[in-house]
């Protein structure tokens, strides 16, 4: 089947352009045009006056033609004006064509949105509810409900805005939604909530810097697509993994129109950095919005679909999926390869982000089919000096074969660490023969990092996401309870590793939040503690609860929004949070740039000893029984590989954190010898106390340890404040 048309020609003068840069460039003096669609037969640029115009208020044929990039230049127009395509060429879906000039078509280099789609049959190349499906051609215009992109102009006040560049191991990342932290804060200017500029409201950044975090990371901000199966049933697409377009910013989260969101999120990155926070935002690069061959066609279908997404090269009807979406982008072409860079660099480069983490990214990896850690697409950051500078984050998976790759990115990357995870949420619900797992995830995972020369801070580590239940959830509940997504509890994992303490959900008994409170100070002791880059849910210190939805992402409501009403539990929690963090950032030891060897480092003692509750190291046979509850790592203050940025070797205070996951108390014996080479004894950290007895005891004396319970004892020379600088 083949549908092509002679395109109208404008009457109007116009320039011929430029082939670079692509996307809608404003000089000062007019605007250059430039598109690329490798198969089209002709391109028509259209421009709307209004962003309720049912049809363009001017049609131009774009005739320059440099390779596969089709430019113009209009010289006169100014920013702010709406534009969209028609792009010409065969419709052929089983030789994966599907070039329909009746859909207007959003630039995928478009810098803002200057209107929203609006759902319609048009939207689809094909005829809605013909029997020949995606195989059918709608002659139906798209013009009136077609999402539009807007010139604009990049000049902005920055000041002396400068990235904080906080070093990995001093890095605390905290992961939030831009309109769920501030949507319900009753601080917050009623027209700043849900938005950029909500979050930098000073009541919100006062609260990011009580916490302690140190970096920023939001959900995607890039302009999205709100399924139509979603708005059908009166939910959204709250989280934003499903983009429009990879220029743009999501224009909701402005206050005053679509395209004022360009300006209000550099002025959201500015105030935060102001603040000294580090912004980290969600990348989307593995598919996009238009899903599979069913989908809407809104820009890349329609632009050249051919070029854009990985087809199934046995049928090239159909699109490879190795995102769970219907598609996913074609990697192997230098075209896309060029859009992601062009997009990332935009991001660092004009609105000063400092850093990404990659939804998906094993899909960037596969520039045929199987998982390629040398592709083109890792060399090409590797060699690029903007993105080489920033935070790189991945997610190391997908859902295609071989897609789990948690330890295998380059050394430059970071990645999410989800063995961590799985494991540290089994250890604590109780289960048996994980001791060793745990241990190993606690110490900065050296198994899947160190033998290509990574250092801890490479794994990320997180005990709750956005995906997921909540820190509250996880506690409180046993499954999943996504009734109110309307799938019929279908969708979201189905094991969580969680508990509930007795009772599914909400409840007032008094003995089950005990046990969840001590379970929940557990889960975020061991989180900060550990080796590596911690990265805290938002909104877990503020205990929000999603009411037992593990995949929220079509709820944007109170389900996902902060809950910032604190009763005297949440209250007591929150300030936890905070002093736990603090520890962190006071202590070396739990920050450091090396893996723990168990050796001596320019001392007598090892930098760290793996610590039995009879009093002695950890033997092999003692990590494989099943019935050793409680057990402890010794971390040698002064015995901490590295040095400063001068030169000078970090010094520490000697910790040693115990660990009980057992449902009983368990008599631990203290170390005898402190590599302090003084006399001394310990004194358990008081935000770690936990019914601890007794929480001061000498070298080799026994005290009890509560069942659930992380605790950390300090050795403390006698007569000394507990300074390491004093002692």
């Amino acid at each position: 089947m083949s549908h092509s048309a002679q395109p109208v020609t404008s009457v109007q003068a116009v320039w011929p352009g430029r082939p670079y840069p692509l996307g809608a460039t404003w000089d000062g003096l007019g605007v250059n045009f430039a598109l690329y669609s490798q198969h089209a037969e002709a391109v028509e640029l259209v421009l709307f006056d209004h962003p309720d115009d049912p049809a363009p208020s001017r049609t131009i044929e774009v005739t320059e033609r440099t390779g596969p990039i089709w430019h113009v230049y209009l010289p006169g127009l100014r920013p702010g004006q709406l534009y969209g395509y028609r792009v010409y060429g065969p419709y052929r879906p089983e030789e994966s064509h599907r070039f329909n000039p009746n859909k207007v078509l959003l630039d995928p280099y478009a810098k803002a949105i200057g209107r929203p789609l609006r759902w319609h049959d048009s939207l689809f190349g094909y005829k809605i509810g013909d029997p020949a499906g995606d195989l059918s051609f709608s002659e139906e215009d798209s013009a009136p409900y077609a999402p539009l992109g807007a010139v604009v102009e990049g000049c902005f006040e920055w000041g002396d805005d400068r990235p904080p560049r906080i070093p990995w191991e001093d890095t605390i990342i905290y992961e939030t939604h831009v309109k769920g932290i501030t949507k319900l804060h009753p601080e917050v200017p009623e027209p700043l909530r849900g938005t950029y500029l909500g979050l930098t409201c000073e009541p919100v950044l006062e609260h990011l810097k009580r916490l302690g975090v140190t970096t920023i990371q939001l959900l995607p901000v890039h302009a999205k697509v709100h399924d139509r199966h979603l708005v059908e049933r009166g939910l959204r697409n709250y989280w934003g993994y499903n983009p429009l377009c990879y220029f743009a910013p999501e224009p909701e989260y402005a206050t005053n129109g679509p395209i004022s969101a360009v300006r209000e999120f550099k002025m959201m990155v500015r105030a935060l950095h102001a603040a000294g926070f580090e912004v980290i935002v969600d990348v989307v690069y593995n598919h996009t919005g238009e899903g599979g061959v069913l989908g809407p066609t809104l820009s890349f279908r329609g632009i050249d679909n051919r070029a854009y997404y990985k087809a199934d090269p046995n049928n090239p009807r159909f699109l490879v999926d190795y995102t769970g979406t219907g598609n996913t982008l074609d990697v192997g072409n230098p075209y896309v390869i060029q859009l992601i860079m062009d997009s990332l660099r935009y991001w660092v480069t004009e609105m000063h982000v400092d850093g990404f983490r990659f939804d998906l990214a094993a899909a960037l990896a596969r520039e045929l089919y199987d998982v390629d850690m040398l592709s083109t697409f890792f060399q090409v950051i590797q060699q690029d000096p903007v993105l080489s500078q920033v935070k790189l984050i991945a997610e190391p998976w997908d859902v295609g074969p071989g897609g789990y790759q948690v330890g295998h990115f380059p050394w430059q990357w970071t990645e999410w660490n989800g063995r961590y995870r799985d494991a540290v949420r089994r250890f604590w619900r109780g289960d048996r023969g994980l001791n060793g797992e745990f241990a190993t995830r606690f110490a900065g995972s050296s198994d899947l990092y160190e033998r290509s020369g990574r250092r801890p801070f490479a794994s990320i580590n997180f005990v709750t996401a956005h995906d997921g239940f909540t820190l509250e959830d996880l506690v409180s509940y046993t499954k999943k309870h996504n009734e109110a997504n309307l799938e019929g509890n279908r969708d979201g994992m189905d094991e969580n590793y969680s508990t509930n303490c007795g009772v599914e959900g909400p409840t007032q008994d008094p003995s089950v939040l005990a046990c969840r409170e001590a379970l929940k100070r557990s889960l975020i002791s061991t989180l900060f503690l550990s080796q590596g880059v911690p990265m805290l849910l938002g909104g877990d210190e503020l205990s929000r609860t999603q009411h037992g939805n593990n995949n929220a992402y079509c709820q944007d409501n109170e389900i996902s929004w902060y809950n910032w009403q604190l009763d005297t539990r949440k209250q007591q929690f929150l300030e936890f949070v905070r002093q736990v963090i603090w520890f962190r950032k006071q202590h070396r030891s739990f920050r450091r740039r090396h893996f723990l060897t168990g050796l001596p480092n320019g001392g007598e003692a090892p930098d760290a000893v793996w610590w039995h509750p009879e009093g002695r190291p950890m033997r092999h046979e003692d990590w494989t029984n099943p019935e050793l509850t409680a057990f402890g790592l010794l971390l040698h203050g002064d015995a901490i590989q590295g040095t400063d940025e001068h030169g000078r070797p970090f010094r520490d205070d000697t910790f040693l954190i115990l660990f009980n996951n057992g449902s009983e108390a368990v008599p631990v014996v203290v170390p005898e010898v402190c590599s302090c080479g003084k006399p001394h004894h310990w004194e358990v950290v008081p935000v770690f106390q936990r019914n601890v007895e007794p929480p001061t005891c000498a070298p080799g004396e026994t005290l009890s340890l509560p069942p659930g319970v992380l605790t950390v004892l300090v050795a403390v020379p006698p007569f000394s404040d507990g300074n390491p600088e004093t002692a």
